[in-house]
Order: C-alpha cells, then sequence, then structure tokens
C-alpha cells in the first residue's frame, strides 16, 4: 500500500495535491511519501515479530539523507556498498554498530574508514579481500568482524542485470571453497568471524528462492560449527520484490514466514537487507508534457523528464505505470513516453495506453522510489533533479534542483588551453 491517491480526479501524495507541489517547485521531480516509508519499514520490521534480528536498510536503493535519517530514527541498521554510503550513513544517524559493509570491489581507503568507525561486519566476498582486511585492521591494532559471502547458486528468477546468486555472477564464494576460507579466517590474527551473509538478487517475486537459498546454507553452518567455527548472525540479504506491472511477490510477512520456518533449530540473529520493498512504492518521478509528436509508425508523448533522472526503463526495459496528475476524461492513446536526450533509448515507457494529454500536463511515472534519484546522471548536461517529501499536508526540498553551475564546479581549464 502506499499513500497516493486520486480525489475527485487528481492526484494526492499523503493529504496534498501533486500539482501544488509541482507549481512550486518546478517539473520534473521525485516525490516521496513520509507515511509510506515508514508504515512499509514497520510492516518488514513486524514481520519477523519473534525473532532476533537488524533490518540493515539497503543504502544502495535510495541514498537521500532524509530517507536514510527516518530508517535510524526507528531504529534500523544500514547495509552499504561503498565509503560514500558510509558517508552517508553516519551523517544520518546511523551508529556504526548497526552497519553491515557488502560488496565486491572494497578499496583501502574504504576499509580503513569502515574499521575506525567501528561497523558492525564486513560481508567478505573473495579471500584476497579478507587477508587485505586482515592486514589493515592489523595496522591500527583492531580485529575485523566479518562474515563470508556465500553464493548458493539459486536462481532468482529475476532480471539477469540483478541476480547475484548464480555461479556465474561476481558476487560472493562457491559454498566449497567456503570452508576453506573460514578455516582461513581464524588462523588470521586480527579477523574474528562473527557470522555468514547471502543475497541472491533483487526485485524477487517468489518466496522459494529464499527458501532454497536457505536450505544451501544450513549445511553449511552444522559444518562449520562441528569445524569450531561457531557463528553469531545469519545475513540472508534483500532483493523482495515490489508490484511494478502485474507481478505477485509475497507479501513481508508471508516472506518472513519462509524464512522463519527454514531457521528452526538454527540460532542464529538475523539480519535483513530490504532496499526496493521499503522505498519502491513509496516514490513517483513527476514530469511535465512538452510535446505531443505523430509519426508514421506511432505516437510520442514527448516529457521534461528522461534517462538521466530514471534509467531503470532504458537499462532494464523495466516498467513503470504513468498516472496523469489530474485526470481530464476516460480517453486514452497508445504512445512511447520519451524524454528530450539524444537517444533511441530515451523512454520511460514504451507502446503504453497513457491519458489523452496535452502540453504542460503532468505525468507521474509510479514505483520510482527505489533506484530512480541514486542511478541518475547529468548526461547531456542535464541539471539534476531535487527530491521532495511529503508529511501529511505539507512538503519538503529535501534534494535542491541543481543548477548549471552546479554542472561544472570541480572543473578547471589546464593552463595549456589558451
Amino acid at each position: 500500500m502506499h499513500h497516493f491517491t486520486y480525489r475527485n480526479d487528481e492526484l494526492y501524495c499523503e493529504e496534498l495535491p501533486v500539482k501544488i507541489i509541482a507549481e512550486s517547485v518546478g517539473t520534473p521531480f521525485y516525490l516521496y511519501s513520509h507515511a509510506t516509508l515508514s508504515r512499509h519499514f514497520h510492516a518488514f520490521y513486524d514481520a519477523f515479530e519473534g525473532v532476533e534480528r537488524l533490518i540493515c536498510y539497503s543504502a544502495k536503493a535510495n541514498t537521500s539523507l532524509a530517507i536514510l535519517k527516518l530508517f535510524a530514527s526507528m531504529g534500523g541498521g544500514l547495509d552499504i556498498v561503498s565509503g560514500g554510503e558510509l558517508y552517508r550513513g553516519l551523517l544520518a544517524g546511523f551508529p556504526p554498530e548497526k552497519i553491515v559493509y557488502s560488496g565486491v570491489g572494497k578499496r583501502v581507503d574504504e576499509i580503513d574508514m569502515a574499521l575506525e568507525k567501528g561497523i558492525l561486519m564486513f560481508n567478505v566476498e573473495s579471500l584476497e579481500e579478507l587477508d587485505l582486511l586482515n592486514q589493515r585492521a592489523g595496522r591500527i591494532g583492531k580485529r575485523a568482524q566479518v562474515a563470508l559471502r556465500v553464493n548458493p547458486d539459486v536462481d532468482p528468477k529475476t532480471h539477469p542485470y540483478i541476480a547475484t546468486g548464480l555461479k556465474n555472477n561476481k558476487f560472493g564464494i562457491d559454498a566449497e571453497s567456503a570452508i576453506e576460507g573460514y578455516k582461513a579466517a581464524k588462523r588470521l590474527p586480527n579477523i574474528r568471524i562473527l557470522g555468514i551473509d547471502c543475497h541472491i538478487g533483487s526485485q524477487i517475486t517468489e518466496a522459494k528462492p529464499f527458501r532454497d537459498a536457505l536450505e544451501n546454507l544450513k549445511g553449511l553452518i552444522h559444518e562449520l560449527k562441528r569445524l569450531g567455527i561457531p557463528l553469531e548472525y545469519l545475513d540472508m540479504g534483500g532483493g523482495l520484490g515490489i508490484i511494478y506491472d502485474d507481478e505477485t511477490p509475497p507479501l513481508p510477512n508471508e516472506y518472513a514466514k519462509a524464512i522463519v520456518d527454514s531457521l528452526k533449530r538454527i540460532h542464529l540473529k538475523l539480519i535483513l537487507e530490504p532496499g526496493r520493498v521499503i522505498v519502491g512504492n513509496a516514490g513517483i518521478l513527476v514530469a511535465k508534457v512538452l510535446y505531443r509528436k505523430k509519426g508514421k509508425a506511432k505516437e510520442f508523448v514527448i516529457v521534461d523528464a528522461a534517462m538521466n533522472d530514471l534509467i531503470r526503463p532504458s537499462l532494464y526495459h523495466a516498467y513503470h505505470s504513468v498516472w496523469p496528475v489530474v485526470k481530464a476524461g476516460t480517453k486514452t492513446i497508445i504512445a512511447d513516453l520519451v524524454g528530450p536526450i539524444c537517444e533511441s533509448g530515451d523512454f520511460l515507457a514504451l507502446d503504453r495506453s497513457i491519458a489523452d494529454v496535452k502540453r504542460d500536463d503532468l505525468l507521474a511515472v509510479m514505483s520510482a522510489g527505489a533506484y530512480g534519484f541514486v542511478m541518475s546522471s547529468t548526461y547531456c548536461s542535464r541539471p539534476r533533479i531535487p527530491e521532495v517529501m511529503v508529511r501529511k499536508d505539507r512538503f519538503h526540498v529535501i534534494r535542491e534542483r541543481e543548477t548549471h553551475e552546479d554542472l561544472v564546479r570541480g572543473e578547471s581549464l589546464p593552463p595549456f588551453i589558451t
């Protein structure tokens, strides 16, 4: 459930008309519902009632400071994949002991920063990374707390670009090598083994892949215990999908039941890393119609938002519903919804039935709260757009629209060019 609804044919975010925000902020912009964000976080946390758990929001889904601050204030932890996300998370108020560092390519400076801040755990992706962690921790007289990310070779039934748990993916260590990895970790003086980690992908719409992954891990967990390598945490990652079109993902309580049922007799603290499922349907992209154009083959609606603002349709052929901000009748057209960028791949929807809009009408691209602004760019020297959050009948610009001056900040001309 989200808090974007129509009242008298006008789209509202909570208690505020979206049109009013557009008139004040200009278009395009991202818009988030505080009530939806809060509700989704609570729903996910409460689904695991009775289980000792830490909900580490996956920062990569949306790193807006305001959203991070909200989840930190609700007692959440954070899953990060870069030094920049660590910086943002600490600035937003996440305690270091609730931060888990994932990702295959941690740099030395990022590792040092995380060690110095005292994060809960590194999810280690390779034996070379394990050795480097041992060296860097020893340099400052600390022990790096780690889990090995085990690749369970489970098909998550999602887009291949966001599948991470198959043997041909770059992520994690295969189960056979994991035993040797844990033995090696046990011998390293500056490493403390804390847990085991698994993450199989994103936008997963079935419970079975999660169950399969956990079943594959259980034998490994028992073997580690037999070898005298006890674990404290089981990090099951994230990946639960949302409804963009006609998907039927399990609800958080169904997802929780699938995991908890498989966890019987495994007494480990549970770490979960939801991202999209919390923020995805809590945000929309609002754009204005610039032109209508009818070609011989098809019709186009050209809007002021583009692939640099929301790249998911171009990158994944991802589906986002498109709603009129103000309904002006029931007539629809079949058209491509495209942006101003000089790329044929610059589209937000293809061959879509949408409202029969005219110039200056507003459209809402739905379910854009996850992997929207965070994946945006300044391609074609288009300044990045603002982000706005609504709470009840008030809105606040949580990120200002960039200016042309922002586009060249940090650039300089060498003296040999005159």
